[in-house]
């Protein structure tokens, strides 16, 4: 459920896009979450990838142009290794290392006003390193949470993080109800123009173990 904004600023001029959740599924056409994870004692290995292909239009200040037209499509594929470094009967924690693969197609389309409009188009994609650290916590036989966070870039002109927080219910053995909240957020230099994008928002979900 989320807020998506995205913005490219060049020499010349600023760029910025806004799709609340309340207009997302009107201007929704196609959009995925999944995540994997596999343990072998300490280790464990997390693969994590997203797609949001999203069209809308926002308002202008002033009358240079009548409107912001924005097609949005976004790749994420996210991958860790990490290791526990604290385990007790009710908590875990663990570090880890990886990357975060990022591909956007934008094209922001002015409207023309008193001045003529024109279409921006930024297409690229590219990988970040990142660090991350995962938490959980076991409160009774049902209920668990999860907090994780990553840092990555590392690098003048890219930098990228998130935070995901979630409350778990355990239906049985296998299945698991997730509900919580989702941040992320990437910034970097595409020929010479400055990218963002973040999306944010509540997150429901179930995961199957096996």
């Amino acid at each position: 459920m989320t807020e998506t904004n995205t913005s490219i600023t060049s020499p010349t001029q600023q760029i910025d896009a806004t799709l609340s959740f309340s207009d997302a599924l009107d201007n929704l056409d196609f959009a995925f979450m999944g995540a994997f994870s596999a343990s072998n004692g300490r280790w464990s290995f997390i693969a994590d990838y997203m797609v949001t292909d999203v069209s809308f239009g926002n308002a202008t200040p002033g009358p240079a142009f009548s409107s912001l037209d924005t097609a949005v499509k976004t790749q994420i594929f996210n991958g860790y290794a990490a290791y526990r470094v604290y385990q007790d009967p009710k908590t875990a924690v663990d570090l880890g290392a990886g990357f975060r693969w990022y591909k956007t197609d934008t094209d922001f389309t002015l409207q023309p006003g008193t001045m003529p409009g024109g279409t921006t188009s930024v297409g690229d994609d590219w990988v970040d390193p990142l660090i991350a650290v995962r938490a959980r916590m076991q409160f009774n036989d049902r209920w668990s949470g999860t907090a994780f966070a990553d840092y990555g870039g590392f690098e003048s002109g890219s930098d990228t993080w998130q935070v995901l927080l979630t409350a778990d219910y355990a239906l049985n053995d296998n299945w698991l109800l997730r509900g919580g909240y989702r941040y992320i957020e990437v910034n970097h230099n595409i020929n010479g123009s400055a990218y963002e994008f973040d999306q944010s928002g509540p997150i429901f979900g179930a995961t199957y173990r096996f």
